[in-house]
């Protein structure tokens, strides 16, 4: 079995290494490619990652290459996690909004449409690439905006999945705070990627007990801390919202948050210039602790569980981004949704879903037809497409908004913008 992963050379890529090393036994590797155009960063990061695979005993072979094509060549499946314009571009998505009192966030909002501006034509461009290599090879996206990257290689015929590791992080958090394996906790994880909701917690399978009454009852103001929402609001809901729905739950509370402080881009910036440091010394060969300031946390353990149910035809259920398909009637079948889904060799099929509530299926309508309107500006381009999509954004809405985020949104990105 070959893997590829495009993006290989992110700091990211440790964590991905040590799940391959510690799961060996569900995703059997005999080969694993590191791609990337950053060549310097390749050898740091592809350096720890052999490393790695020798302190565990992993028998499968690591390169890496600048090359896409030949990276890719033969892979059984490939790996997603680029990023376009690197920390420069996002720190750029999360000031500029600002100005206009609107979140400035690297997955949502105008920093967010930024970045699927970006984003959408290359990984097309590579996704193309891959088919031309390996017709059958399937691609796993975690690059950011999942539900909009996603929703382009679906679209355009590539036989894609989307993964998020939002769902996997509150299995495990729950799954901690109930004292039981998290193979035990099913999630009844519905939503959008970035704009999902739990509404039930299950031990014992999907037949289980919903025990998200106890969890919120018991453990509320721990869970409500880690969302950084408030305890009566999480009560009020009477589900688990998503870290994200910060950004339109308290959006202007937020705002004031993000201009009191440096940017998240320059707190990841230098974490990495740290790690690249720690990654360049051949004595190590684990994942250091400071990898888990980064983010990412559990990604690893997603991919595996992913990539081994596509590959080895399993059926088991995972939670993933794919076509709605009616799973959720009021949207179109070609919106892409986050939710459990039964996967194998085909593919992702979405589990039935429970009527969305009115408080919660608005806000998944509408961030759906701004994503749809995203995706033709990313693919089409134009002045008047960007707009359109930012006035349809539930965070921004307003006209002159919606004009000046416009302009600035292709003033700080026109190097990447092959129509501006």
């Amino acid at each position: 079995m070959k893997l590829a992963v495009v993006g290989g050379g992110s700091t990211y890529t440790p964590e991905l290494i040590d799940g391959f090393a510690r799961l060996r036994d569900v995703l059997p590797l005999e080969e694993l490619v590191l791609v990337d155009p950053a060549a310097d960063r390749l050898e740091l990061v592809g350096g720890l990652a052999r490393r790695i695979f020798a302190k565990q005993g992993h028998p499968g072979t690591i390169s890496w290459t600048d090359d896409l094509d030949a990276g890719v060549d033969g892979a059984d499946a490939v790996l997603l996690q680029l990023r376009v314009g690197g920390q420069a571009a996002r720190n750029q998505d999360e000031t500029w909004p600002l100005e206009c009192g609107c979140v400035g966030q690297e997955t949502t909002g105008a920093g967010g449409l930024a970045k699927a501006l970006r984003t959408v034509p290359v990984v097309l461009d590579i996704a193309e690439r891959v088919r031309r290599r390996n017709p059958d090879a399937w691609i796993v996206d975690f690059t950011n905006p999942v539900g909009i990257v996603t929703r382009a290689l679906l679209t355009a015929g590539h036989r894609a999945v989307g993964l998020c590791n939002v769902a996997i992080g509150f299995q495990r958090k729950f799954a901690k705070l109930l004292g039981v394996d998290p193979g035990e906790v099913t999630l009844e994880h519905v939503g959008l990627n970035h704009l999902t909701w739990e509404r039930a917690v299950r031990v014992g399978g999907t037949d289980g007990e919903d025990v998200l009454p106890k969890l919120l009852a018991e453990h509320g103001e721990a869970i409500a801390e880690d969302l950084r929402m408030p305890r009566t609001l999480v009560s009020r809901l009477g589900v688990v919202p998503s870290y994200y729905l910060r950004y339109y739950y308290q959006h202007d509370a937020v705002v004031r948050e993000l201009r009191s402080k440096p940017s998240r881009a320059a707190e990841v910036a230098a974490i990495e210039r740290e790690l690249l440091e720690m990654y360049g010394d051949p004595a190590l060969d684990e994942k250091p602790e400071l990898l888990g300031k980064r983010g990412g946390a559990f990604y690893s353990e997603a991919a595996v569980d992913l990539t081994s149910s596509l590959l080895g035809d399993t059926g088991e259920v995972r939670i993933v981004n794919t076509f709605n398909k009616g799973t959720l009637p009021f949207l179109p079948d070609d919106a892409v949704i986050e939710v459990p889904a039964a996967v194998n060799a085909q593919g992702a099929k979405p589990l039935p879903v429970r009527p969305l509530e009115p408080l919660f299926a608005g806000l998944v309508a509408n961030v759906t037809a701004y994503e749809r309107l995203a995706l033709e500006a990313a693919l089409k381009g134009g002045r008047e497409r960007v707009f359109q999509a930012l006035l349809s954004h539930p965070l921004i809405g307003q006209i002159e908004y919606a004009e000046k985020l416009t302009d600035d949104l292709i003033a700080h990105n026109r190097e990447h913008l092959a129509w501006a």
